[in-house]
């Protein structure tokens, strides 16, 4: 089986299901920037993390493929596949609630960078509010479930608090903004 089809070439794509729809329709816009996000996470995941965050990280890209055919399959089509549930929230709500016992509070701002994988995580959470911002514009106009939408904005939060972790596991000071 070849890579390629040549099916795209018009500039169209099948949804999950079967159904065309151009590559520029909001359904394709808010799945591709979550694969844009689950490689952002690989890539973070590729540096030398803690153990947790190893850990956490391969389960978010699991999530993430889950969220991305979640995204790719309209609740009409008959393919069944798993969906983004209330129970993959959860996760992210634990996992940020466990990793903060480890974290100073934030009185101030701080400036997304410090070691690699901390600043490649700062970077992952402004391409997952993109994501966001790409799935509300997307239900605005499909059937998009709420858990989708709730899951990134949880997600963006686990990882600003991810990275902040990650940059104290490697003794890294946090900057804090000064206006």
């Amino acid at each position: 089986m070849k890579i390629y089809t040549k099916k795209g070439d018009s500039g169209d794509t099948s949804l999950f299901g079967g159904d065309r729809v151009s590559k520029s329709h909001e359904r394709i816009e808010a799945y591709g920037n979550v694969d844009e996000l689950n490689s952002q996470v690989g890539l973070a995941a590729s540096y030398n993390l803690s153990d947790k965050g190893t850990k956490y990280l391969r389960k978010i890209q699991e999530q993430l493929f889950t969220l991305g055919a979640d995204l790719a399959t309209p609740p009409s089509s008959e393919t069944r596949i798993d969906r983004i549930a209330e129970n993959d929230i959860q996760f992210l709500e634990d996992a940020i609630d466990e990793l903060e016992e480890h974290l100073d509070p934030l009185k101030k701002f701080i400036l997304p960078g410090g070691s690699q994988p901390g600043a490649t995580l700062h970077v992952a959470r402004t391409v997952c509010r993109r994501a966001e911002r790409a799935t509300v514009a997307c239900q605005q106009v499909d059937n998009i479930s709420d858990e989708c939408l709730k899951y990134l904005n949880r997600l963006s939060d686990f990882l600003f608090v991810i990275a902040r972790y990650e940059n104290k596991q490697a003794g890294i000071r946090e900057e804090k903004w000064q206006p």
